[in-house]
Order: structure tokens, then sequence, then C-alpha cells
């Protein structure tokens, strides 16, 4: 069974007869949720069954539930986080093992509720300029750190049995702009980023799924790395990432056309499958027919990918709550 080239969302907290016969004819990939799609524990199980039933499939379900500012899921369905950077300040010295504790028990409610996929380790780097929707989402400022941090994380993710997207690819944290709305620009050579901001990416290339930055790099190539061939070679090629690539929503301001244009160019130029959100059910129907299934090389990247979904490893939910108490100096969560 070849993927349909998209993973994609759904409009309430369960899914109508339309989407249902939508989802079943074009066989997305996967599908992405969103605050308006969770009530409660129960009910999210049930719109991830039926997101499965739909395409016939234990298709991923994947949510940004980083903590802090970005979770879709709240309190009371889940822990409310501070945010990375600050948890990783807090921690000091025990970054790692804190965000691995962290990750392992937001892996743990997802993957309670259906939910297999999370949108995260996130290892752009952050500078003093990096804009503010970014920048305390980010795990630090030096590379070597924020790999090691990351690994912790994407471990912390496939322990509970929830594949882990490395983002955003090959960097977003010298944007100064916010991608939801602006279209941002990087002006450093491709040796300066190599030393750094590609750094976390290469070190956490063996990861089994990844998502474009709308970045444009403008010393390498004038397009967005979504949709430049030149970008996304160079995230195969010099980064060495052989996963499955995801773009970032395409609905975002950033790229310029329609949701069908734009997800047609970021397949031509290497992305293995689009991720789009928030769209009318006309405009999802558009983006689905335009994608298409996956290539032959893209539906082997999904199928290694699906592949490293695993059972969870135990885990005493009491003992990791202490320890990371104890290494955070007793303030874990927020609200």
């Amino acid at each position: 069974m070849t993927f349909g080239a998209v993973i994609t969302d759904a409009e309430g907290l369960r899914l109508t007869s339309e989407e249902k016969n939508l989802f079943r004819q074009m066989n997305p990939f996967g599908f992405i949720l969103f605050a308006r799609n969770i009530d409660t524990a129960d009910q999210v199980r049930a719109l991830c069954d039926d997101f499965r039933e739909a395409v016939g499939r234990n298709c991923p379900i994947t949510i940004d539930q980083e903590g802090g500012r970005v979770q879709r899921l709240r309190a009371p369905l889940a822990r409310e986080w501070m945010p990375p950077m600050e948890h990783t300040g807090r921690a000091g010295d025990q970054a790692e093992r804190a965000m691995y504790l962290r990750y392992r028990l937001i892996a743990n409610e997802l993957f309670e509720m259906g939910i297999d996929s999370n949108c995260a380790p996130m290892v752009d780097l952050a500078r003093d300029d990096t804009h503010a929707f970014l920048r305390n989402r980010c795990y630090g400022t030096d590379p070597k750190r924020v790999s090691k941090i990351g690994k912790a994380v994407a471990k912390g993710h496939l322990d509970g049995g929830v594949l882990p997207v490395i983002k955003h690819m090959p960097g977003h944290g010298l944007s100064t702009l916010d991608s939801h709305h602006d279209l941002p620009h990087v002006d450093l050579t491709q040796e300066a980023l190599e030393q750094a901001d590609f750094a976390p990416f290469r070190a956490l290339n063996d990861l089994p799924m990844g998502m474009s930055a709308h970045l444009v790099y403008d010393r390498i190539d004038p397009q967005p790395a979504t949709i430049s061939p030149m970008m996304i070679g160079l995230i195969r090629k010099t980064i060495g990432f052989d996963g499955l690539i995801m773009t970032d929503d395409i609905s975002m301001k950033a790229l310029s056309g329609t949701p069908e244009e734009i997800g047609r160019q970021a397949l031509v130029a290497g992305c293995d499958v689009v991720l789009h959100c928030n769209g009318t059910f006309e405009v999802r129907a558009k983006v689905l027919d335009a994608a298409g299934e996956m290539t032959d090389q893209a539906q082997s990247r999904a199928e290694r990918a699906l592949a490293m979904r695993q059972k969870p490893a135990e885990l005493d939910i009491q003992a990791a709550e202490a320890e990371l108490s104890r290494l955070m100096g007793g303030q874990v969560y927020v609200g």
C-alpha cells in the first residue's frame, strides 16, 4: 500500500463522514492534532481510532507537544511544562537527564491517548536576536550541548513508543522573523552554518523523521529551504539525514502560492511528505490530490520510520517525577 504524500488534520473532535471518505480515498501518510481536536482523553483516543479506521492501517498520528508555549495537550489532560530554554537552564549540567525524563513523561501521556509521534526535538540554536516565537523553545546556544540534549529528548520519545520529529532542518535559530507570518532570511556562509546551526542536525541524522524550515539561506540558494532542491540536497548530503523529511506547515505565510502549489514544489524539491494544517475541507482535498502518492524512495523512508515504533519500555511514573524534581531543584511544572 503506497501512502499519500501528505500529513493533514481534521476540523473537530471526531471525523465527519466527508473527512472519512476523503481520507479513505486519498490515504494520507498520517495526521496531526491541534487544540481544536482535543477535549477529553477518551475523545482523543476515539479520534485517533477514526483516523486509523479511515485509512485502514496503523498510521502515525503526531502533535506539537514541546512543553511551554507550544503544547496542544493542556491540564488536566497533560502536565504543564516550563519552556524548554528555562528547563535546560534550571537543570544546568543535568540537562540531558532532565530533558530525557521530561519527554519520557510526555511520550507516556501521548501514547496513552493513541498519539505515536511528536514534533520534537527542536535543535535550533538560540541567538540573542532569535525571534521570540522560537527562542525560548530552544535548548541552548552551544551546538554540542544542544546535540546532546536533542539525543536525550529523542531517546525519551522512542523509549515511550513515540516517533520523534527533529526540527527545523537545517536550522531556524538565526531567524529574526516569525515564519508563521513572514519569510526569514539568513545571511551566513555555508561554512559558518556547518560549524554551528547544521551541527546538531548532523549529530541526530539517524532519527526517523525530520521537518524542514521555511527560511531562505541567501548565500546558498534564493528559495526557501522547504521548496529548494539545493537545500534539501544539503540536508541529505552535508547533514547526512536519510530519514523521512516532512515540510513545516505549508499554510504558513512564509511561503507564497496556494497550498497545493507549495505542496507540489516541496515534493519536487525532495521533501518526502507535505504537512498541511488548518485549511478548509476543500483546500485539504486539493492538497491531497495535488501531492498524490509517495515516491518509491519516500515510501521506503516512511516504512523505515514506522518500523522504529516500539512497545513502550516500562515506566515508573512516580520515580521519574521524583528524579526530575530533584534534578530541577523542586520546580518542574507550571500552573
